[in-house]
C-alpha cells in the first residue's frame, strides 16, 4: 500500500509538471524537460505513462477536470472571495495557458479539447440558469459556444499583440488577463450593450420569415 501510494504521488507530480511544461513551452516539450521540472529522471516518466501521447491524454483530462472544479467553485463563491483569489492564482494561470496551447495547436486534439470545454460550459450555463444566476437563452448551446470561442479568441489576440509575454509566469499571465478582461466582461454581461431591443427584435422577425436551412416546419423557440 505504501509503495502504491508513493507511486501515485510520483505519477501525479510528473503529470502536474507536464501540464506546466506543456503550458509554458508547448506540446513539443521533451520528456527530459518534463522530468527535470519534476525533479526525476526521464525513465520514470516512461515508467508511469508509457508514452508521451498517454501523458498528454492524462494532462488533458486533468486540466478539464480542474477547469470544471474552478468553474464550480466560482459559481458557489461569494464575489468578494472570488475576486480576492483570482488575480494571483497560479492554478488559474496554468489552466488558462494550457487551454490556449491546446486550441492554438489545432488538429484532432485541439478540436476535441474545445468540444469538451463547450460541453462543460453548457452544463454550468444550464445550472446557472436553473439557479437564477444567468438569464436563459433561446439557444443555450449556441450562446455557450460563442462565449467560449470569444474568450479564447480574446486571449489569442492579446498574446499576438504581446509576443514577449512570459507564459511560464502563470501568476503574471493570470493577473494581466484579469486586469484586461474582468471589468468589461462583467459590465457587458451585467448591464448589456444596446439601450433597446430593436436589433434583436428585427433579427428575430427576419429569422421567422427566413428560417435557416433545415429548420422549416420545426417549432420555433425564438
Amino acid at each position: 500500500m505504501g509503495t502504491a501510494q508513493h507511486d501515485l504521488t510520483g505519477k501525479a507530480r510528473l503529470r502536474d509538471a507536464a501540464i506546466e511544461c506543456f503550458a509554458a513551452n508547448g506540446f513539443n516539450e521533451s520528456l527530459r524537460s518534463i522530468a527535470a521540472r519534476a525533479g526525476v529522471t526521464a525513465g520514470l516518466v516512461r515508467h508511469h505513462f508509457g508514452s508521451k501521447e498517454a501523458l498528454r491524454a492524462e494532462c488533458d483530462a486533468t486540466v478539464l477536470q480542474r477547469y470544471r472544479t474552478l468553474k464550480t467553485q466560482s459559481l458557489n463563491a461569494e464575489p468578494s472571495a472570488l475576486f480576492a483569489q483570482f488575480p494571483s492564482s497560479k492554478e488559474g494561470g496554468v489552466l488558462l495557458v494550457y487551454i490556449l496551447r491546446s486550441i492554438r495547436e489545432g488538429g484532432a486534439a485541439g478540436r476535441d479539447f474545445i468540444d469538451h470545454m463547450v460541453s462543460e460550459a453548457l452544463e454550468f450555463s444550464l445550472d446557472a440558469v436553473a439557479r437564477g444566476i444567468v438569464v436563459p437563452s433561446r439557444n443555450e448551446e449556441a450562446r455557450v459556444r460563442f462565449l467560449v470561442h470569444q474568450s479564447i479568441g480574446a486571449f489569442v489576440v492579446r498574446l499576438a499583440m504581446h509576443p514577449d509575454t512570459d507564459l511560464d509566469d502563470f501568476e503574471g499571465v493570470m493577473a494581466q488577463f484579469y486586469a484586461d478582461a474582468m471589468l468589461p466582461t462583467l459590465e457587458l454581461y451585467t448591464e448589456g450593450l444596446f439601450t433597446s431591443r430593436a436589433y434583436l427584435d428585427q433579427y428575430l422577425a427576419f429569422l421567422a420569415a427566413n428560417p435557416p436551412a433545415g429548420t422549416a416546419g420545426t417549432s420555433s423557440t425564438l
